[in-house]
């Protein structure tokens, strides 16, 4: 949520955040995340946090770098910034978590490359159902060690994996229901080769897990992927688009002239507009007459357009507010519009 701060994020009526257990045990630390309570009174947020078990961002790493010997039965290895090599294990990344005091966890899992063969495909579900597992046993054991209740305790997350194999995604789905979790999330790059998301992978998860079963989104996505997701039954999602295109000059706006007239079951319903086209700098409406956010009821386009303009930082901060509050409006919408839904 870079540029924005918690009061910012209760504006736009975003209901929950997520944060990055990699980042956080690596700046500031875990033992001053401690200290404050946990993440949530050390950002001063009051709302839903999820939390990341910090392996894909960490593996990301090892594959890119060709290090897949660093990753075992065990864990991972890895080296923070100015420290020694450590070992991430599915045990390290749930007390990990339960230590940042979230309310949803994700256990640690072995994404499945894009472009991965079978044998690859194959390897990283038997790991990641493995890792499973123990990260069920050692939540458990925490658990009751914390003195956490079961209307006390965070849900538990286990992660689908096996690429685009079908057969692959429906046996991990099946076994970690087997292992028992609060949900299960869409793992792993949801983007097939040919650049179209890949919606036969979350039709099969949705298919494989029961019916009161939390369905996840891992990194899930753009407008209209969401609600074709909703639409198999999947609830929960993130993703860095609203805040990272914010900052990148491209914003999103629904194709129609008021919050009450958006239709999010039309194919197109939402466009982007980019504040740098010249039409646009001396534009005085607003950026979107369908949202309330502080940038369409205070600013014009123009404004905006100076602001990027001028490098102005308050132009990124606007413009993050305004992204925040569509992705907010869309699951308004949704909570309406659609039945399918899991409790």
């Amino acid at each position: 949520m870079k540029t924005l701060d918690s009061s910012d994020l209760i504006t736009t009526k975003t209901p929950g955040i997520l944060v990055n257990s990699y980042h956080l045990i690596n700046n500031p630390g875990l033992q001053v995340i401690k200290k404050a309570g946990g993440v949530r009174k050390f950002m001063n947020w009051d709302g839903a946090v999820i939390s990341d078990s910090g392996g894909f961002q960490i593996m990301s790493l090892v594959k890119k770098s060709g290090k897949s010997k660093s990753i075992t039965e065990m864990g991972f290895s890895f080296k923070l910034p100015g420290q020694k090599k450590v070992t991430l294990t599915p045990e390290e990344s749930i007390n990990i978590q339960l230590e940042l005091g979230t309310d949803l966890i994700v256990v640690l899992d072995d994404f499945t490359p894009p472009r991965a063969n079978r044998e690859q495909a194959e390897e990283t579900v038997r790991r990641t159902i493995l890792w499973a597992e123990r990260s069920k046993v050692e939540f458990e054991k925490k658990c009751k060690a914390m003195r956490l209740g079961k209307d006390k305790r965070p849900y538990l997350i286990g992660v689908v994996q096996g690429g685009d194999y079908l057969d692959l995604r429906e046996d991990c789905t099946k076994e970690l229901v087997k292992i028992g979790f609060d949900g299960v999330g869409y793992g792993g790059w949801p983007i097939s080769e040919d650049g179209k998301f890949n919606y036969e992978v979350a039709k099969v998860i949705a298919d494989n897990a029961p019916d009161n079963y939390l369905l996840y989104g891992l990194g899930i996505g753009k407008p209209h992927e969401i609600v074709n997701c909703v639409k198999l039954g999947f609830t929960i999602f993130d993703c860095v688009l609203p805040t990272r295109d914010a900052r990148h000059k491209r914003l999103y706006i629904y194709i129609a002239n008021s919050i009450d007239k958006i239709d999010i079951k039309k194919e197109q319903f939402y466009s982007y507009y980019i504040p740098d086209k010249q039409i646009n700098h001396s534009d005085l409406s607003p950026v979107s007459t369908a949202c309330d956010c502080l940038l369409c009821t205070k600013y014009t386009r123009a404004y905006l357009a100076h602001l990027f303009r001028i490098q102005d930082a308050s132009a990124l901060r606007l413009a993050t507010i305004h992204n925040l509050r569509f992705y907010s409006i869309l699951m308004e919408k949704m909570r309406t519009k659609f039945c399918r839904v899991r409790p």
